[in-house]
């Protein structure tokens, strides 16, 4: 990638019309990303120490809570630096690689989400060949794959942004760097990289969000099959946190990249909720919903002391 540019840093403006709550805002966010991060940790805990959890399931549940530990952390970390009083300046590097990593780490959860639908429908709709099917080659092949679709994803849109000539302004009116807050900025026509970002982001999430459909509407089907009623609500069950935590990932996605017009509030506002919010609540869907997940962490605390009794 060329570096056709005279800035050599962009300055964050942070949060649009929060002037003046920055503390109170820095130990909000504070107190959300420890919790992400130590809520993720214990469930990877929970998962690698207890071997009733060394299931397909609880593969893909380790490497989502792997994948909600690093996707705040690439914007977390520079907001709360300037919500503290510190810099709001970041390298144009920086700014190149916090778009990649915010990209290629958003990408591979939203692939992680289908696999993990796909995992349920196989669970459910054929119950007795699901190790056969989900063996573990396969498991590792479909992690990589997520993987790899990111990587291309988060490079592609990565190098149209960055392909265009930035030389001032370099206020980028967010608190992080995004497409939709950094392609404004470019000194020449800036529409076919827009349009690339915008398509590439929009179709990528349409697609992933359909094969989901496709799979809960064949689990849905085998369900209604189930002639118990425990046993319907015993296979809803297994499916219950999944789906929680796809419409807390693909809500706010789907509210940022199909406004025609972008409000840099309403932005910001769904940003937050999409980078922070969402992976602290996946670790609270995940252990809240699930038994064996409670169990495996109940032993954890136990280990390690903190043993609460619930």
């Amino acid at each position: 990638m060329k570096n056709h540019t005279g800035l050599i840093e962009f300055t964050l403006l942070g949060i649009p019309h929060t002037e003046g709550l920055e503390t109170m805002f820095f130990v909000i966010f504070f107190f959300i990303y420890l919790f992400t991060l130590v809520g993720n940790s214990l469930i990877l805990m929970a998962i690698l120490s207890s071997s009733n959890l060394h299931t397909p399931m609880y593969f893909f549940l380790g490497f989502l809570s792997i994948f909600d530990i690093f996707f705040p952390s690439v914007t977390s970390p520079k907001m709360l630096l300037y919500l503290s009083g510190q810099s709001q300046a970041i390298s144009y590097r920086g700014c190149a690689s916090q778009l990649f990593f915010y990209h290629f780490l958003g990408c591979t959860e939203g692939v992680l989400y289908s696999v993990m639908a796909y995992d349920r429908f196989v669970a459910i709709c054929h119950p007795l060949r699901y190790m056969v099917i989900m063996n573990s080659r396969l498991c590792v092949i479909l992690v990589v794959a997520a993987c790899m679709v990111g990587c291309i994803d988060a490079t592609i849109l990565t190098a149209f942004t960055f392909s265009l000539p930035y030389c001032g302004p370099n206020k980028v009116d967010h608190y992080f760097c995004d497409i939709p807050a950094i392609i404004p900025l470019a000194c020449a026509d800036s529409s076919l990289a827009q349009r690339v970002g915008f398509t590439n982001v929009g179709l990528l999430a349409l697609t992933l969000f359909f094969t989901i459909l496709v799979s809960y509407t064949r689990i849905g089907i085998a369900i209604l099959r189930i002639r118990s009623a425990e046993g319907r609500s015993k296979a809803f069950s297994t499916c219950s946190a999944h789906l929680t935590a796809i419409l807390c990932a693909y809500g706010p996605v789907i509210i940022i990249y199909m406004q025609s017009t972008p409000n840099p509030l309403l932005g910001a506002v769904v940003q937050i909720l999409n980078n922070l919010v969402s992976p602290m609540l996946n670790s609270l869907i995940y252990s809240l919903r699930n038994k064996e997940v409670k169990k495996a962490l109940k032993k954890v605390l136990y280990r390690s002391g903190i043993f609460v009794e619930v």
